[in-house]
């Protein structure tokens, strides 16, 4: 897979994104400024964006004037349209061993890592922190 920076502005949202994604661009702008644009944008032969919306938002809330970019050659628009829509899906599909979970968790708050930029909200923590949360991590 080849990915080059790409200046911002050469990159094109997708206008019929159906994914409502704004609530997510503060997070993932702080994930970006902790561990670096680590996910390149996904974009089709007239640079539209197929996968990486956020990311794209995040980058333009930061300032950032180039990005990671994968041109997704030879990929038909019917193709482009179904990736754009099943890697939005195929995430959510997904679940979560809350056991491992909290333990992984717990690792960080130990090392002092600042658990906001994991993603969970401060509430999501809390309820999954809970003294109920951790039978058999105590005493």
């Amino acid at each position: 897979m080849n990915v080059a920076m790409w200046p911002l502005a050469n990159v094109k949202p997708y206008p019929g994104n159906p994914r409502h994604n704004d609530q997510a661009v503060d997070a993932v702008a702080r994930s970006i400024q902790k561990f670096g644009f680590r996910q390149p944008l996904v974009v089709d032969e007239q640079s539209v964006i197929i996968v990486g919306e956020t990311r794209f938002k995040a980058a333009l809330k930061l300032g950032l004037t180039e990005v990671p970019v994968h041109i997704a050659i030879g990929l038909s628009a019917v193709k482009a349209k179904a990736y754009r829509l099943a890697d939005n899906k195929t995430g959510q599909l997904a679940t979560w061993d809350e056991e491992l979970l909290v333990l992984e968790l717990l690792d960080l708050e130990k090392l002092d890592f600042d658990l906001d930029l994991t993603g969970f909200s401060a509430d999501e923590l809390a309820q999954l922190m809970a003294p109920d949360h951790q039978e058999g991590l105590t005493d």
